[in-house]
C-alpha cells in the first residue's frame, strides 16, 4: 500500500472532514433552480432497498435525441447528504455541455437504524448505473455513451464502478470473492449475467477529490467518534460491516470495497480514460493521495490524469457556498466543470 495514500487519507478523516458540518446545515446546500433550456425529472423511484424508496433525478436539455449521459453520485463521508448537493453540477452539465444527466441517491450508512453495510452502498451505486442504462433512452440520453463522476465519498463510488463493476455474484458480498449483487437488475438478468455482459461498463470517469483506501480509513479511526461524521448523521460510530466484522479480523472486506486494491492490469482489462482532480489545500482528500492512486492507475496501464486546482478546497463541486472551506460553485467549481466539459466532449 502506498504510505502517501495511507497517513494523508487517515488524517483527512480524523479531523479535515469535520469542516462539512456547517456545509451539512447551511441553507445554501439547498438545491438551486434548474438552468434555462433544462428539465429536471424530480426524485424518480427506481429501487426498494432494505425499505427505503431510492430515487434519482435527471437533468434533461432541450431536444435531447441520444445524448451522451453523466451520471453523478454525492459525496458527504457515505454518512450525510443527498443528491441536492450536485444539483448545480447537474443543471451546469445539462445546460452548458448538453448532457443528460442522472444524480443518484443511495443508501447512507445511518439508514435502515445504522444498519447499512458499505457493500449495500456500492450495490446501490451498481444499481442505480444499471437503472440509467435501461431507461435513459426515454429522457433522449444515450446509453452506449455513459460517463460516472462523483466527489470525495461520491468519487470512491464511482471509482468501484470501474475497478469492482465485473464483481458481481448473486449471492452478494460473502465468500471468498466478495462480490456484489447490484440493487436494480435488468429484467430477467442475474448480477453473473451482467458481468459477463460488462453491463456496468462505461466510457469515461471523472473522479473529484475521490476517497481510495477504506482499509486505510479504518484503521485512521473512521469507524470510532474520531470521525465526526457520525455525530453530524446522528448515529452511533459502528464498524461499516457491521459488528461482527472489524478491520483487525477481517481486512479482506475492506480491501473489496477500495478501488485502490481493485486496479486491473490494462492487459487484462482497460479501463475508460479518467480525469481526477482536487484542490491545493485539501486537506480531507489531499492532493498527494490522489496523486498517488492517479499514480497506480498509470504503473497499471491505465489511462488517468490528475489536475490540482490552486486555491481551491474540499467540496468546492457541491452546490451554494461553504463558508467553512472559503469555497463558493460559482467560483471554485465553474473553472473546473469548464476542463471537465472538454474531456467529457473529448472521450464521448
Amino acid at each position: 500500500m502506498n504510505n502517501d495514500v495511507s497517513s494523508t487519507h487517515r488524517k483527512g478523516v480524523k479531523y479535515a472532514l469535520c469542516l462539512l458540518l456547517w456545509f451539512a446545515v447551511s441553507p445554501w446546500a439547498l438545491a438551486g433552480e434548474v438552468s434555462k433550456g433544462v428539465t429536471k425529472h424530480d426524485d424518480i423511484p427506481w429501487a426498494e432497498a432494505g425499505g427505503r424508496t431510492l430515487s434519482l433525478d435527471i437533468y434533461q436539455p432541450e431536444a435531447a435525441s441520444k445524448a451522451p449521459v453523466v451520471v453523478i453520485y454525492h459525496g458527504g463521508g457515505w454518512l450525510i447528504n443527498n443528491e441536492s448537493v450536485m444539483d448545480a453540477m447537474s443543471a451546469y452539465l445539462a445546460e452548458h455541455g448538453g448532457y443528460v444527466v442522472a444524480n443518484v441517491n443511495y443508501r447512507l450508512l445511518p439508514d435502515n437504524d445504522n444498519t447499512t453495510r458499505m457493500n449495500e452502498i456500492v450495490e446501490d451505486v451498481f444499481g442505480g448505473l444499471l437503472w440509467v442504462k435501461a431507461h435513459i433512452a426515454e429522457y433522449g440520453g444515450d446509453p452506449t455513451r455513459i460517463a460516472v463522476t462523483g466527489d470525495s465519498a461520491g468519487g470512491h463510488l464511482a471509482s468501484m464502478v470501474l475497478t469492482r463493476g465485473r464483481a458481481l455474484e448473486s449471492d452478494g458480498f460473502a465468500g471468498d470473492s466478495l462480490g456484489f449483487n447490484p440493487t436494480w437488475l435488468p429484467a430477467g438478468k442475474t448480477a453473473e449475467q451482467v458481468a459477463d455482459d460488462d453491463g456496468l461498463a462505461v466510457q469515461a470517469a471523472v473522479i473529484s477529490y475521490g476517497a481510495f483506501d477504506l482499509l486505510a480509513a479504518a484503521q485512521g479511526g473512521f469507524e470510532t467518534k474520531g470521525n465526526m461524521f457520525w455525530q453530524f448523521a446522528g448515529a452511533e460510530p459502528r464498524g461499516i460491516f457491521g459488528a461482527a466484522v472489524t478491520v483487525q479480523n477481517q481486512p479482506d472486506y475492506y480491501r473489496a470495497v477500495s478501488p485502490i486494491f481493485n486496479i486491473p492490469q490494462a492487459s487484462e482489462y482497460q479501463l475508460p480514460p479518467q480525469f481526477h482532480h482536487v484542490g491545493s489545500i485539501d486537506t480531507t482528500t489531499p492532493p498527494e493521495a490522489v496523486k498517488a492512486y492517479v499514480a497506480k492507475l498509470k504503473a497499471a496501464g491505465q489511462a488517468a490524469s490528475v489536475t490540482v486546482y490552486e486555491g481551491n478546497n474540499h467540496a468546492y463541486m457541491d452546490t451554494g457556498c461553504i463558508e467553512a472551506l472559503g469555497s463558493c460553485f460559482d467560483t471554485h467549481a465553474v473553472p473546473v466543470l469548464k476542463d471537465i466539459l472538454v474531456f467529457l466532449d473529448k472521450n464521448l
